[in-house]
């Protein structure tokens, strides 16, 4: 019996993985501004004034979708570090948390494609001329409900990938258990808020919108603490990742 050692590719440390993730929430910050700053040329059950608004400032429409497109390469980047940060704890579960919001950011991606699609069609000429006022009219306003509507729904992917984060967290031993409950409240609270017009119709969740900023706790606290991060150290119990095979030769 011979010893065959195999090296295994070495990967990033969680200090490393930590820092990765604060990149990953710094690229969603343009998002608030899209909602709160660019939003406002899209104007509630007014179609016609929304249609003028991104016709004179087509460049600030267009920063919106950009700040959108950001936010969900955000979404990957921390879904990725999220993963390699809570391996250690179960990398099935890091796995499937990743998938939840690889897919919501995949979505995502699509709807931002009706925002393009309203851009394209308000800004060309063209689209007046063979639909006619009225009917680009219809259209923008289809697209940008769509858009909403879509995005909504899809808010519950994101809160059951929060709410295996926030378990994982709170197993972990080297994040704070308090953390891991933060996380995984505001995770049930968006897989349940999309779900209020269908099931909760009656019910008030606008509290929910001060809650949801529980989740900036964790890229605070992996910016102030991440840095000192590091993998447990198996106990002797435990069997550890196999670094060589055992195998025969004649």
């Amino acid at each position: 019996m011979t010893a065959v050692t195999v090296r295994q590719t070495e990967g990033i440390s969680l200090r490393q993985a930590a820092f990765a993730a604060v990149v990953g929430y710094v690229l969603l910050q343009p998002v608030i501004y899209a909602e709160f700053v660019l939003d406002p040329q899209i104007v509630a059950n007014n179609t016609a004034q929304t249609v003028q608004n991104i016709q004179t400032h087509g460049d600030v429409f267009a920063r919106q979708i950009v700040c959108y497109l950001s936010n969900y390469v955000g979404d990957i980047i921390i879904a990725w570090a999220l993963y390699l940060l809570l391996a250690p704890v179960n990398r099935a579960l890091s796995l499937l948390a990743a998938v939840f919001q690889w897919v919501y950011a995949v979505l995502g991606f699509q709807g931002v494609l009706q925002l393009v699609d309203v851009f394209r069609v308000v800004r060309a000429g063209s689209y007046v001329k063979t639909f006619g006022t009225t009917q680009l009219q219809a259209q923008v306003d289809l697209l940008l409900r769509s858009h909403r509507y879509d995005w909504s729904f899809i808010l519950i992917l994101f809160g059951i990938h929060l709410v295996l984060v926030g378990y994982l967290i709170f197993r972990s031993g080297y994040f704070p258990k308090w953390l891991g409950i933060v996380i995984f409240v505001v995770g049930t609270g968006w897989v349940i808020t999309p779900l209020r017009p269908f099931l909760f119709p009656s019910a008030n969740f606008g509290w929910f919108f001060i809650l949801s900023f529980g989740e900036l706790l964790l890229p605070l606290w992996l910016l102030i603490v991440g840095w000192r991060l590091k993998a447990p150290v198996p106990s002797p119990l435990e069997s550890p990742a196999a670094d060589t095979v055992m195998g025969t030769t004649s």
